[in-house]
């Protein structure tokens, strides 16, 4: 099955969840190949990516050339955040969780991991489509500067993690302290049925209720 899938094109990673094909698996297949480049799936905050592309297909519009690829590319980062919540709400309903008012925990905030950086970062469209469920949001991240958060994004990171508080947790950037954490540590911030959705792979497929 992976010969098959890493002698072509890769598409949306979307595709490789809905096949139930764990995306890391298809990596470490295709990188047996010399020139294989092992780019992961993630929300891409920033501007190298995540803004700077736009003033390329503005230019490109304005002179009559449609750039499709980059626009294409372009629609589905911004729609990541959306895909990430609906994915993790329909994992909190098999559980039989209550979405309204549960306490959803997301680890990591900045654009990027072990930086300080907040532009641009795509955690707040997760932030931000959670509260349309009625949730109840909360941040952690140790990089983040809490009065910059609150400024920018209307976010108070938390200051410290309590055991057994969350109904779904999510790890949503590889900050270095969030690597050093094993999964029981993980789970104990968790309720014993809480969801763990693993976001950049820092915890093997079998140990996280899913991963992007």
């Amino acid at each position: 099955m992976l010969n098959k899938v890493i002698n072509r094109p890769l598409k949306p990673i979307i595709i490789f969840n809905r096949l139930e094909i764990d995306t890391e698996e298809v990596l470490l297949a295709a990188g047996t190949k010399w020139n294989f480049l092992p780019f992961r799936p993630g929300l891409v905050g920033g501007h190298c990516i995540g803004v700077d592309p736009y003033y390329l297909t503005y230019k490109a519009q304005s002179i009559g050339y449609n750039p499709e690829i980059i626009l294409s590319g372009r629609r589905i980062n911004d729609g990541m955040g959306e895909y990430v919540v609906s994915r993790l709400v329909k994992l909190m309903l098999k559980k039989r969780l209550h979405v309204r008012q549960a306490d959803i925990l997301i680890m990591g905030l900045t654009f990027k991991e072990n930086c300080p950086d907040l532009r641009n970062t795509r955690e707040v469209d997760i932030i931000n489509e959670l509260q349309t469920y009625g949730v109840n949001v909360h941040v952690y991240d140790p990089w983040v500067d809490p009065e910059e958060a609150q400024a920018e994004y209307g976010v108070k990171p938390l200051a410290t993690l309590e055991e057994g508080k969350f109904d779904a947790i999510l790890l949503a950037v590889a900050h270095e302290q969030f690597k050093q954490m094993d999964i029981k540590q993980v789970r104990a911030l968790g309720k014993p049925d809480a969801v763990i959705y693993d976001l950049k792979y820092l915890f093997p497929a079998e140990l996280t209720d899913e991963r992007l």
